[in-house]
């Protein structure tokens, strides 16, 4: 691999992680754009490696609030009365397991058949236009304090459906999020948050997995590529998170359909093989 192409998926990688328009669709686009050989162990193993950059990112950039939601669940979190930052921890808690259920039980499909391009250009059209509604019809007011467990174990179910290549991690939770009313800021930053523990986890396994495959030849390579990755997702969760507060995810839903749809007509036209 050319230090070029790991600096462009270092890049892709870092930009959409945090976006709601699925980091995982847009590498594997960028991929099979580049030439890419999708199914070598060296390529599922660089892709793993640079992904440990964009979650050092988000630790880096969430920190204080990690360590004050693990501090305050650790001191009231089994007490009758929990503080918010405890309930929040549980939130977290609870809306992980949603997705940690579906890892394991469809493992082999999301390897395979779900990481069909064809998959990728419809699950990013329709969820797109999912979040646009969700944004055009949401109530927005409701702050993070806010937060149920019913409310917590739904944005669960969403991040649940990020499996899917081209759903997006954030785009699933922000989308039921914005249904239930919360501000698009609150539904964001809770989504980040929510995000931590499955994205670490399964960041983990897969690069501890992988790792033995690496080309020694491509060290310098993926060495780059995760420092662009952090430093781009860096960049990017400040930038979304800055945007929401005046911004709305129109742009963000219009770029979906228009990437969903390119793919699907490259595809048809034989441009790209799926």
């Amino acid at each position: 691999m050319s230090l070029v192409v790991a600096i462009i998926l270092g890049l892709v990688q870092g930009i959409t992680e945090f976006l709601p328009i699925s980091s995982s669709a847009h590498v594997q686009i960028a991929e099979a754009l580049l030439g890419q050989d999708q199914s070598s162990a060296q390529l599922t193993a660089f892709i793993a490696t640079i992904q440990l950059g964009t979650e050092l990112a988000v630790l880096l950039y969430f920190w204080k609030d990690i360590v004050r939601i693990i501090g305050a669940w650790g001191r009231s979190g089994f007490s009758s009365k929990p503080s918010q930052d405890a309930k929040l921890g549980w939130m977290v808690i609870l809306g992980s397991i949603p997705v940690v259920i579906a890892g394991l039980a469809f493992k082999h499909e999301i390897e395979t058949s779900l990481r069909s391009l064809w998959v990728i250009g419809f699950t990013l059209i329709g969820f797109g236009l999912l979040l646009g509604f969700a944004d055009f019809i949401g109530k927005k007011t409701k702050p993070i304090s806010e937060l149920t467990t019913s409310h917590g174990l739904l944005y669960g179910l969403g991040q649940m459906l990020a499996v899917i290549p081209g759903v997006s991690r954030s785009g699933g939770t922000i989308t039921v999020g914005l249904m239930l009313g919360y501000s698009r800021a609150a539904a964001a930053r809770y989504s980040f948050l929510l995000a931590i523990p499955a994205v670490l986890a399964s960041g983990i396994l897969e690069f501890a997995t992988t790792y033995k495959s690496l080309d020694s030849s491509n060290l310098l390579a993926t060495g780059v590529a995760t420092v662009v990755a952090f430093a781009s997702g860096l960049f990017v969760i400040k930038f979304f998170l800055n945007y929401l507060n005046k911004g709305s995810f129109v742009p963000f839903v219009i770029w979906r359909v228009f990437v969903g749809s390119a793919l699907l007509i490259a595809l048809s036209t034989g441009l790209i093989r799926g």
